[in-house]
């Protein structure tokens, strides 16, 4: 019976996950070196690869940066006071429990051109909803989460007494935190970071609804590889999918590894 289960379980495995990804690799490379050059040199395909690459640095560095802060004053900040970080953790998981796709539309609907605060912002000459600054929103929306959600365990794990005992020394907070704490979070902030990469790599839902889907303007790779489905350039498709779907896996290898120093750690 335990073989039975075993099997299946591999059987599932190669079904939902090698199987597409053999496909993938297959039809990317259907028309020879030359088709997989093609799909990926042309026009839009540069484009969308560089606004894809464009959302991902800018995105990853935002929820390096305020992710840390925020899973330091969620675990550490008695401050704040146990109801407020409640809902603060309440507004944390909200991404988990919206559809990205309902993330995009409440984004277009607060700032698109239809509304005041988008009205504002074009008036000024800064565009929001179908361009750059709303499909980073979109993408920050669906991806905040996993920074403090890899940070809050590690700083609730090792305790407060060494800052506490930096802090008695007199060390300053930036001392303390560079010294004392980015040691010991080190690890769970660089598997956050392989986390929010790969999950921006492969947004579509939100992006979708707030880009508009422009091509050469605001088309991200996922985007543009369900443009080529819908118009038949599926060996086209594949070739971004193909590109994806490596760096997907390279992330996941780098992921693993970050996750055993971790715990060595």
């Amino acid at each position: 019976m335990k073989k039975l289960w075993i099997a299946l379980t591999y059987l599932v495995f190669l079904i939902l996950l090698i199987a597409p990804i053999v496909k993938i690799f297959t039809g990317a490379w259907e028309d020879g070196w030359s088709g997989f050059a093609e799909a990926l040199t042309r026009k839009q395909a540069l484009h969308a690869l560089m606004m894809t690459g464009s959302i991902v640095l800018v995105v990853t560095a935002i929820n390096t940066l305020f992710g840390v802060m925020l899973a330091l004053y969620l675990v550490r900040a008695t401050w704040l006071g146990r109801r407020i970080k409640q809902l603060l953790n309440s507004f944390v998981d909200l991404p988990f429990a919206v559809s990205p796709v309902i993330g995009g539309l409440m984004i277009v609907l607060l700032l698109g051109p239809n509304s005041i605060m988008g009205a504002f912002f074009e008036g000024i000459g800064f565009k929001v909803v179908y361009a750059l600054p709303g499909m980073i929103l979109a993408t920050l929306f669906v991806t905040f989460p996993l920074m403090v959600r890899e940070v809050m365990p590690v700083l609730q794990e090792i305790g407060a007494q060494q800052e506490e005992a930096a802090s008695t020394l007199g060390a300053y907070s930036w001392y303390t935190f560079w010294h004392v704490t980015w040691p010991s979070i080190r690890w769970g902030v660089i598997y956050g970071v392989v986390l929010t990469v790969a999950r921006s790599l492969g947004e579509f839902g939100a992006v979708l609804v707030v880009s508009g889907n422009i091509m050469n303007k605001t088309q991200t790779a996922t985007t543009l590889v369900y443009q080529d489905v819908e118009n038949f350039n599926v060996t086209a498709a594949n070739g971004v999918a193909l590109v994806l779907a490596a760096f997907s896996v390279g992330l996941l290898l780098l992921m693993e590894w970050a996750k055993k120093r971790k715990e060595v750690h």
